[in-house]
This record gives C-alpha cells, sequence and structure tokens, in this order.
C-alpha cells in the first residue's frame, strides 16, 4: 500500500484541440487555437490523473488512500462545490504546472449517516505566473439504505432577471466524461448509477453544472475575478434546468422547481 501524500504536483501543455472539441460539445462553433485565452474553468480538461485499472474504486475513480484523498472508508464520491480565484488568463498551447495540496479533512454523522469531508486545493501556473487558485470540495458517503430518509432538495428562487435553458444527453455526459478523464460510472453507467448508489438516472456532473453558471456569468457580466459554488441536489440527464441569475447570484433550478446549484460571481474590477 502507498502512503498517504499531502501534496502533489502535473504538467500539462493544455492541448487547444481538447478545449475547442469541448465548446463543439457544448454547442459551440470552436474559436480555441493556440496562445488563445480559455474559457473560465476549462482548465478542468487538464491535468489527467490517469490509473490502471487495479488502481481504480469499483467507481470508475482512482481508489483512494495512497494520493491526496485518504480513504476514509466511505464509497459514495460527490464533487460538493468549489471556489476560484482568477489571477491570469490560462492560454491555450502554453506548458503548465498545477500544484496540489490536501487542505482539509473532516467527517461528520448527518441525517443519512456519516460524511467525509475534502477539501483540494489546487493553484496552475504558467509562466512562472500564478493563474489560477482552486479549492475542491468532496464529500463521501455511505450506501444508500432503503430505509434511510430521502434529504430533502431546496427550492430554489424564482426572482432571476436573466435566465437560460439547458438540456443534457447521454451523449454530453459521455464527452464531458472523456474530456475530462472522469471515469465516475454515475455519469455514465445507468445500471450502477441506479442499482448500486440510488439516483433515478445518470447524474449531471456537477462541475459540467458549474461550467454553464460561470459561461452565463462571463456572458452578462464580462471577466469574472471569483467563483463560488455549492451543489444541493443532483440533477438527472432526462431533466432539463434553468440557468439563473439575479445580480452575482446564480443557480441551477430543476424541472420540478428544486436548487440544483448556487453560485457566486464576483465581476473584475475595470
Amino acid at each position: 500500500m502507498t502512503d498517504q501524500v499531502s501534496s502533489e504536483i502535473q504538467h500539462d501543455v493544455m492541448d487547444p484541440a481538447r478545449a475547442a472539441a469541448f465548446q463543439v460539445a457544448l454547442g459551440q462553433a470552436p474559436s480555441i487555437g493556440m496562445g488563445t485565452s480559455l474559457p473560465p474553468f476549462f482548465h478542468q480538461l487538464y491535468f489527467w490523473s490517469p490509473r490502471p485499472p487495479e488502481g481504480l474504486g469499483r467507481d470508475g475513480h482512482p481508489a483512494v488512500g495512497g494520493g491526496l484523498v485518504p480513504d476514509l472508508g466511505l464509497p459514495r464520491r460527490m464533487w460538493a462545490g468549489g471556489r476560484l480565484r482568477f489571477a491570469a488568463p490560462l492560454i491555450a498551447g502554453t506548458p503548465a504546472e498545477r500544484r496540489s495540496t490536501l487542505s482539509n479533512v473532516s467527517t461528520k454523522t448527518g441525517r443519512t449517516g456519516p460524511l467525509g469531508f475534502v477539501t483540494l486545493k489546487h493553484e496552475i501556473w504558467q509562466d512562472d505566473t500564478l493563474c489560477l487558485t482552486e479549492w475542491q470540495d468532496l464529500v463521501y458517503r455511505e450506501d444508500p439504505s432503503a430505509d434511510a430518509p430521502k434529504p430533502e432538495a431546496p427550492v430554489a428562487r424564482t426572482d432571476e432577471t436573466d435566465l437560460r435553458q439547458v438540456e443534457f444527453d447521454t451523449t454530453l455526459l459521455f464527452r464531458y466524461s472523456a474530456l475530462t478523464f472522469n471515469g465516475h460510472r454515475i455519469h455514465y453507467d445507468l445500471d450502477y448509477a441506479r442499482d448500486v448508489e440510488g439516483y433515478a438516472g445518470l447524474v449531471v456532473h456537477g462541475p459540467l453544472l458549474a461550467q454553464h453558471l460561470m459561461l452565463l456569468a462571463t456572458d452578462l457580466m464580462g471577466s469574472v475575478a471569483e467563483f463560488s459554488f455549492r451543489a444541493s441536489s443532483p440533477l438527472m440527464h432526462f431533466e432539463p434546468a434553468t440557468l439563473c441569475r439575479n445580480g452575482n447570484d446564480l443557480w441551477v433550478r430543476g424541472p420540478d422547481g428544486r436548487q440544483c446549484m448556487q453560485a457566486v460571481a464576483l465581476p473584475r474590477s475595470q
């Protein structure tokens, strides 16, 4: 067994073809080439950490323990939210370095059983310049129990001044999983998502929802200096969603009115 580590460094050339392919997957015209500034959150496409089959957990993610994420004895993983500070644009085709550290680990008992919380901090550098700092919040929990109380999803706000309708399908979820090298089976293996983890369908990636909110924020507000988001209820692949904005607040509303994600975007001072 490999010893637990608290930091790691990765390198990537930030291939512009990968970012252009993501634009196409989102229904946009591909416009990213060598030397182009990447849209916010597109760094999720880079810094892959491929593991051999024996290095994966049952859910398709890299097995916990031995890397940055400790083994808390809880099998289900969710990306709960995160915070980002954009200091300088990331440039496609320019080599980059990501410096990652284990920022925090804690456990508690909730209504549905024990929960583990892990925060990772990432810094991405290009040409000796710190371009982006990201805090990634993960939650680990037990398998669902038939007699466990179902968590109640909060009701989403309805006072948006701007909105955008979005839809997801299995092809988009597959493409996003492939472009981010995310092997989490809840996003493409319906039998696993339903029968093992108890979801009604395939789960739309939390970062994909956050990506849509960030693109909405930059379209309406211009360049964003800071962005934070928190997932509150999973969205299934067959559910349309509404992206909403009022001032600096953004959120994702499900078709039944529940809040799936909330976020805050702070525009860059002019």
